[in-house]
């Protein structure tokens, strides 16, 4: 009984972590979605280090880590590089579509969202 009991909790432990780490996924890339709707030529500061935080965190996805970089590294648009990781997002089948747009949009950033872009990411990311 005892050994079963340390599966389950051991079970319930990792389970938790992951909807933990989900979450802060979530959080991740609604605060980069954000961003890019709201930046004008380049983010502020502030942007910049909450975008910092998140490329620097372990935790989060790789995917958005590489968005939060990207968006972080704007100045006008995306550079060469950020761009070309950009396109590698979109060209996963393995990444959810949400994850495909916003790649596409930080992509595409020239001074701002299109009003398009900032429509789909309040559609995608409410």
């Amino acid at each position: 009984m005892n050994f079963a009991r340390k599966i389950i909790i051991i079970a319930i432990v990792g389970l938790f972590s992951q909807f933990s780490m989900a979450q802060d996924n979530a959080a991740a890339v609604k605060t980069v979605a954000d961003i890019v709707a709201s930046i004008n030529h380049f983010p502020s500061d502030a942007d910049k280090a909450s975008l910092m935080a998140i490329s620097g965190d372990d935790n989060i996805a790789g995917a958005i880590r590489a968005m939060a970089t990207a968006v972080s590294n704007i100045s006008h648009a995306a550079n060469a590089d950020d761009k070309a990781a950009m396109a590698a997002i979109q060209a996963n089948d393995q990444m959810p579509d949400r994850a495909k747009a916003l790649a596409g949009i930080i992509e595409g950033f020239n001074h701002m969202a299109s009003d398009e872009g900032k429509a789909t990411l309040a559609e995608l990311f409410p």
